[in-house]
């Protein structure tokens, strides 16, 4: 069975294709056969000027026409689309998801950021861990951090922030906002044993990556500090050429470490775990329970 996710992020917008493997005997598969990421950037119009040009939105609807061919020649039948922080802040939303549709034919939906943060926590990756402790799921995108916090199992909480990468470079978090979620963490983690983060997103990928760390490790909160400042001392152009980024990640990995390391502080999270998901898997692994629903309807 193929399945599709496409997720319309402030910063990029990704296309997943999976393959799932089902067993009798155990949970299914899910082997990534196309990940596609074009980083347009809708963020720096929303949080800017309220609403998408007419340049970015020619742009995204041409990468939507692309993604339908893509889909088209990898014969995949569903998918599920959903736009995020900039598309809930735009102002010319409907027209922009319009055109999607009738351009491109993919009718995408806007999810609240609650919503957003239920679908990161779809991936399971919680359900491989220690049932008896605590963990704290980040994910950071270009306009807003998806939390979501289970203790002994179970969901406490899960909290959407208008603080983003983006926002942070466009100077649009206040001093109030990081207040509210400094206050919120430290409220609802108080009294739980021993946090840990498991961090999704690119840039806590590519600092995972940097850190040469195996596969299933944690990364310390103490070498996350240090990569901030080492990062934070050198210009984009030095950035790009001391550690092998793109443009559009070495902009905003700083402001990125300093969420990840903010909501670890103020959690007392001393590691976190990076087992690479995203936004798009939790759709993938949505949209397999959705369509075995309908196989067991249609019996």
């Amino acid at each position: 069975m193929k399945l599709a996710a496409i997720d319309i992020g402030s910063n990029a917008v990704r296309l997943l294709i999976s393959e799932v493997v089902e067993h009798t005997d155990q949970n299914p598969d899910f082997i990534k056969t196309v990940l596609v990421r074009v980083p347009l950037r809708l963020g720096f119009d929303v949080f800017e000027k309220g609403s998408i040009s007419v340049k970015k939105t020619e742009q995204l609807v041409k990468t939507m026409q692309a993604y339908k061919l893509l889909l088209d020649v990898y014969g995949v039948r569903n998918l599920k689309a959903c736009a995020t922080s900039a598309m809930r802040d735009a102002a010319n939303t409907a027209e922009v998801l319009q055109r999607i549709k009738v351009e491109a034919g993919i009718a995408v939906r806007v999810i609240s950021g609650e919503e957003e943060a239920t679908l990161i926590y779809e991936n399971h990756i919680a359900d491989y861990m220690d049932a008896a402790e605590s963990y704290l799921y980040i994910d950071v995108g270009g306009g807003s951090t998806e939390l979501t916090f289970f203790s002994d199992g179970k969901l406490v909480f899960k909290k959407s922030f208008n603080i983003g990468t983006i926002r942070l470079l466009k100077e649009q978090v206040s001093s109030e906002n990081w207040e509210e979620m400094k206050s919120y963490i430290r409220q609802k983690t108080r009294g739980h044993h021993h946090v840990t983060a498991i961090g999704s997103g690119g840039n806590i990928n590519k600092i995972f990556n940097l850190s040469k760390r195996k596969e299933g490790k944690p990364i310390d909160l103490e070498l996350l500090k240090q990569y901030h400042k080492e990062l934070s001392e050198l210009s984009i152009p030095e950035r790009m050429q001391q550690f092998r980024m793109r443009e559009d990640r070495a902009d905003v990995i700083v402001p990125a470490l300093q969420i990840y390391i903010n909501a670890m502080r103020w959690a007392d999270a001393e590691s976190i775990f990076v087992p690479k998901i995203g936004l798009a898997d939790g759709l993938i692994h949505t949209l397999y329970e959705e369509v075995i629903s309908r196989k067991a309807v249609a019996k």
